[in-house]
């Protein structure tokens, strides 16, 4: 998020519903993100640490509460219905109801998983991190689950793509998705200009807002692609204006596209097919983002399972992990700093399908992991798919040699539900055929590392 022109101050151990907050994270144009913590007992269900988004749907003008309950309504919806693993998870929505506070009074709050940074932070302290491909891989995962579900992101870029504890990435701020109506969504009428189409830069509006379409993303995340790998802008420019101005003639057939000389082989036929200047173009080059997923996984190295990226190389060792991730966000313009701790090499190897590797999770503690998605809350089920499927398939078949779960798809068919059945008879668990937080604790044998 960028600017404050809707910062909320919240004072440390103001408490809402049952969390108090901490620290502040992050401010933006439209919402200010605090730390909070889990006040008394919170159930299963609830992490002790979240993030509070403050959303001023209280104290505005009627014009600006109508455009602010329309972006907090916007991210409800969208987090309300889909849980996927790439996607930032939201727990509950309060409203703030404190007449002594009338600063906050009738503020919405969105309770969201706890990142530890964001990719923008990451490209402030590395700006060619050696994990980048890495994160495009799980940027594009998390697009591809978002664009299937059947919405548009609209606003994707570093600062909206966090990084969890265990380096996963998440994508986040969903003010701006619109959910699709055939091939087209309407979003508000605002974006980021160095990652927006030439298309949409001077959008015609109607009273539904602009028509977007998923192309806009893919844009998007070439720019993003070529950011992270380059250190650079595809399109030249000293500022924002300029390089609109150069976005504006590309797409006229007046400037050419020159990409960095920097950028991998491997991706620059990637990032030249996201960057297509019109959106037929577009979509001719990238029909879907499954595809691209295919080719980007390709490019980065990875499986469809792709190994969690650190800010730098890590060190293994048994039985923990030899790297520690440490993030300070801070309000304002004060940077973002990243530390990281090594402890000295050793000679393991990182976690495959076939070869399970231990590693050490800050809140759960130690287990085996198959893949790093490191997923010990996150419920999946019968009809769902992804990464987290996959890294259950696995510790199924080479961890606990159940090889009647089938292949290795990422798909939770019908094999992979009685596998896991199979499993939590074996372990007392419920047979309900859902990995949820009791499975995943088995099926990394965490009390037997």
């Amino acid at each position: 998020m960028t600017g404050r022109s809707y910062a909320v101050t919240v004072p440390k151990g103001y408490r809402v519903g049952r969390w108090e907050v901490r620290e502040p994270l992050a401010s933006g144009a439209f919402a200010t993100v605090y730390a909070a913590r889990l006040a008394g007992e919170g159930g299963l269900e609830l992490p002790r640490r979240a993030a509070l988004k403050f959303l001023p749907t209280g104290t505005r003008t009627p014009r600006q509460l109508r455009h602010l309950r329309e972006l907090a309504e916007r991210e409800v919806e969208l987090l309300g219905r889909l849980r996927a693993p790439r996607l930032i998870r939201m727990y509950d929505t309060l409203t703030v109801d404190d007449p002594g506070h009338p600063e906050l009074d009738g503020a919405t709050v969105l309770v969201l998983e706890r990142a530890e940074g964001s990719l923008e932070a990451v490209l402030e302290h590395e700006p060619q991190p050696e994990s980048g491909p890495a994160l495009l891989a799980q940027i594009c995962e998390g697009l591809h689950q978002l664009h299937h579900a059947g919405w548009v992101h609209g606003d994707l870029k570093p600062a909206n793509v966090l990084l969890m504890g265990d380096g996963s990435v998440r994508l986040a701020d969903f003010n701006l998705a619109a959910e699709l109506e055939g091939t087209h969504a309407y979003a508000p009428a605002f974006a980021t200009p160095d990652y927006t189409p030439p298309e949409l830069l001077w959008p015609e509006i109607d009273e539904r807002g602009t028509r977007i379409r998923p192309s806009a993303d893919v844009w998007a995340f070439g720019v993003l692609a070529h950011v992270v790998l380059t250190g650079s802008f595809p399109l030249p420019g000293g500022s924002t204006q300029a390089r609109t101005d150069a976005a504006t003639r590309y797409a006229r057939g007046t400037e050419e596209l020159r990409l960095s000389p920097e950028l991998p082989d491997a991706w620059r036929e990637i990032v030249r097919d996201c960057l297509a200047p019109t959106h037929a173009a577009r979509a001719a080059r990238v029909p879907d983002t499954g595809a691209l997923l295919r080719r980007v996984e390709e490019a980065a190295g990875a499986s469809p399972s792709a190994r969690l990226p650190r800010l730098r190389p890590r060190r293994w060792r048994r039985p923990v992990l030899g790297a520690v991730l440490a993030a300070t966000a801070v309000l304002g313009g004060t940077a973002v700093t990243y530390a990281l701790r090594d402890d000295p090499p050793a000679a393991a190897a990182p976690p495959s399908c076939e070869k399970p590797a231990v590693y050490e999770d800050e809140e759960h503690g130690v287990g085996y992991t198959a893949g790093w998605n490191s997923t010990w809350d996150f419920t999946v089920k019968r009809g769902e798919g992804g990464s987290q499927v996959r890294e259950a398939q696995c510790l199924l078949r080479y961890l606990h040699g159940i090889t009647a779960v089938g292949e290795v798809d990422g798909d939770f068919g019908p094999l992979t539900h009685d596998a896991v059945m199979t499993f939590q008879k074996r372990e007392g668990l419920e047979a309900d055929g859902v990995v949820d937080a009791r499975t995943w604790s088995a099926l990394r044998k965490a009390d037997e590392v």
